[in-house]
């Protein structure tokens, strides 16, 4: 993650990226507005939050019917280490766009807003109105579905690295529609992927806990 900072920042990737996949300088236009609006707005931005929400619904439900069916009990930590995890994601990432005071793109005068592009950790001018774009917040639910990788890793590990696939890729889908959109740079949420699985290791650790390493009978072996 530091290294794509670094990449990011001295090669200006985010102009780079946004100016060859996601905006048309001769027409003025997001590719996810207009005709893309459907996709990247309704689509995945409107309908795709709804099923992340649903998850964490059905996470929250089955981990207050552990309580009375005792079957399923032995999931509740796990159950609540989804819901924690998920919800934990979403409000660090929304808590630090309120602070951060960083523009959307959309909002820059290279795409037809009216402030100028100011460096991701470049010192902004007093002048400017308080932004609050940076992390990305749309993506952080997204990537917040690694929690399946962390309950899984030491029960099903294979299957444990398929959630997490699902899980990158959600997140890298939501990124997308609004980097498309005029919403995001890929600074934005390249921070709230890492934001989200710092926390959620973090998490991991403290309530989950690793699992017990393999006794060592190297010396034991060596002293007989």
């Amino acid at each position: 993650m530091a290294l794509a900072f670094i990449l990011i920042e001295t090669l200006g990737l985010d102009l780079k990226v946004t100016n060859t996949f996601f905006y048309n300088h001769l027409t003025q236009q997001w590719l996810g507005a207009g005709a893309g609006d459907w996709w990247a707005h309704r689509l995945i931005h409107n309908d795709g939050r709804w099923v992340v929400r649903g998850i964490a619904a059905l996470a929250l439900a089955a981990w207050g019917l552990t309580f009375f069916v005792p079957s399923i009990r032995p999931w509740r930590r796990s159950a609540g280490f989804i819901v924690l995890a998920m919800a934990a994601s979403t409000l660090l990432v929304g808590a630090l766009k309120l602070v951060t005071n960083v523009d959307c793109p959309w909002d820059l005068s290279e795409y037809g807003g009216a402030h100028p592009y100011v460096a991701l950790f470049a010192d902004r001018p007093d002048y400017l109105p308080r932004a609050q774009c940076f992390p990305g917040a749309h993506s952080s639910s997204g990537f917040a579905l690694v929690c399946f990788y962390f309950v899984l890793r030491d029960r099903r590990p294979r299957l444990a690295w398929v959630a997490l696939g699902v899980a990158c890729l959600a997140g890298l889908t939501f990124a997308v529609a609004q980097e498309a959109r005029g919403a995001h740079f890929l600074s934005h949420d390249l921070t709230s992927a890492m934001l989200v699985w710092v926390l959620q290791l973090f998490l991991y650790v403290r309530l989950l806990g690793l699992p017990p390493a393999a006794p060592d009978y190297s010396q034991t072996r060596a002293s007989e």
